[in-house]
């Protein structure tokens, strides 16, 4: 289910109980421990607890129709969802309340996909105009009056899949059908900056974000894709040409890493925290792993169903029953 949270489950999320129809988006929280949302085809939206195997609260009655997309702030705060209606919802995590709407965010009619932008907390949302021209516009949250930004990108079929990369301030827009991969450079007052863009004429059916933690350093890449094809799956590798051999610091700030800042019930009661970040350097990395606490070196494990404990149960009751036998035939009490 994800880069961050790489274990086996042995049990059943108890089937995902209350969507009454497919589940269609999940996303797991970005701070919190074992939190996911998952979006259902009945238009809710949930939250669980996988470690414990249940729902945390629900968001059932704000979608009529069918949402598009759903993506979490930086710290796990809030969500914002994008709907077949037009509009965005920037929900409040922990309470399933609607905090803020952005209403006929883009005129077109295709699916608007969203992502937020890091630390700087804007919010991205990428969809069509009436005339089915691609755009993307930037948002303030905390005023969705009007956008921030609008960039008209080019006349196409294909729905853009964002992706922002929070340590270089790096939008990355790939399109369904699409051969290249346009990115820009954002900043906290707003301008956007075009970079460039990767062009290939092989199109793309899917895209996927590596994690900045599961980069080559030493080959000074900055960024990958993961690009579907009807055929394979293809990395798409970003790099910095430097004729030096050695880590190259100024490349790569520290990163979010894969232990998390809080867990799901200190995150229900109130606690804010950013992602807990690690360190780029090779040897930095190593000697922090060599030293990492037990909490940090701790493992998931899903939560028995009552079938396993009631077999853990008989199997505990025969080995005391067998025991009790080889007592009575040497003449030794039980008591």
């Amino acid at each position: 289910l994800g880069d961050v949270y790489k274990r086996q489950i042995t049990t059943p999320l108890v089937d995902l109980q209350g969507h009454t129809r497919k589940v269609t988006l999940m996303s797991f929280h970005p701070t919190a421990e074992n939190v996911l949302a998952t979006v259902g085809g009945e238009n809710a939206v949930k939250l669980w607890d996988i470690q414990k195997g249940c729902e945390m609260n629900c968001l059932s009655t704000a979608h009529d129709q069918l949402i598009q997309d759903i993506v979490w702030d930086y710290t796990g705060k809030e969500y914002a969802t994008s709907c077949k209606d037009k509009n965005i919802r920037i929900v409040d995590a922990r309470s399933a309340t609607v905090a803020n709407t952005i209403e006929n965010a883009h005129e077109g009619a295709k699916s608007v996909k969203l992502t937020y932008t890091g630390r700087i907390g804007n919010l991205v949302s990428v969809g069509f105009t009436r005339q089915s021209q691609r755009q993307f516009k930037i948002w303030d949250p905390r005023n969705t009056s009007t956008e921030l930004e609008k960039i008209d990108i080019d006349q196409a079929a294909g729905v853009i899949m964002p992706f922002f990369d929070a340590d270089t301030n790096l939008l990355f827009l790939a399109g369904k059908g699409d051969g290249n991969v346009r990115y820009y450079e954002l900043s906290s007052d707003s301008p956007v900056y075009p970079l460039g863009d990767f062009r290939s004429s092989v199109s793309a059916k899917g895209m996927a974000w590596v994690p900045r933690r599961g980069l080559d350093v030493m080959a000074c890449e900055t960024a990958r894709l993961m690009k579907l094809t009807t055929s394979s799956v293809e990395p798409l590798s970003f790099t910095v040409p430097r004729k030096s051999d050695s880590f190259q610091e100024d490349l790569y700030p520290d990163t979010a890493s894969s232990i998390p800042a809080h867990s799901a019930d200190e995150w229900m009661a109130g606690s804010e925290l950013p992602p807990v970040e690690m360190a780029m350097n090779p040897t930095l990395r190593a000697t922090a792993a060599a030293a990492a606490s037990p909490v940090e070196k701790r493992v998931f494990h899903a939560v028995k169903s009552s079938s396993q404990l009631l077999t853990e149960l008989d199997i505990a009751n025969a080995r005391i029953k067998e025991l009790e036998d080889r007592l009575a035939a040497a003449g030794l009490s039980t008591d």
